[in-house]
């Protein structure tokens, strides 16, 4: 089994950071690929970023791509997401992830096999 809770979010204006962490528990020797999703009231929980077990590949969907970054600290089991200039639009509960080591599919929800339970981010306008 592996544990995730995300933190960091909150209420920030509109071309304002933040910076949302997953604290990773449980089989963290097993490598996982791990990814961020949000999901708005109303809507279908959607990809923003994902990172290889390695870190060295990353992935991005279009809406957040520039502004946000994702990173790992394997030493530390945390997986972060830099949100810059944020939008109103990216006001969302956003979930961190953890599935299998390949990225094949890692926009796609029900690859993954772990969730976090997941943590608000408001942009105001």
């Amino acid at each position: 089994q592996v544990q995730l809770v995300e933190s960091g979010g909150g209420l920030v204006q509109a071309g304002g950071s933040l910076r949302l962490s997953c604290a990773v528990s449980g089989r963290t020797f097993v490598p996982y690929t791990t990814g961020w999703f949000r999901q708005a009231p109303g809507k279908e929980r959607e990809f923003v970023a994902a990172i290889s077990w390695s870190g060295g590949s990353t992935y991005y969907s279009d809406s957040v791509k520039g502004r946000f970054t994702i990173s790992r600290d394997n030493a530390k089991n945390t997986v972060y997401l830099q949100m810059n200039s944020l939008k109103p639009e990216d006001t969302a509960v956003y979930y961190c992830a953890a599935g299998p080591p390949s990225s094949q599919h890692v926009e796609v929800v029900s690859w993954y096999d772990y969730w976090g339970q997941g943590t608000q981010v408001s942009v105001s306008s």
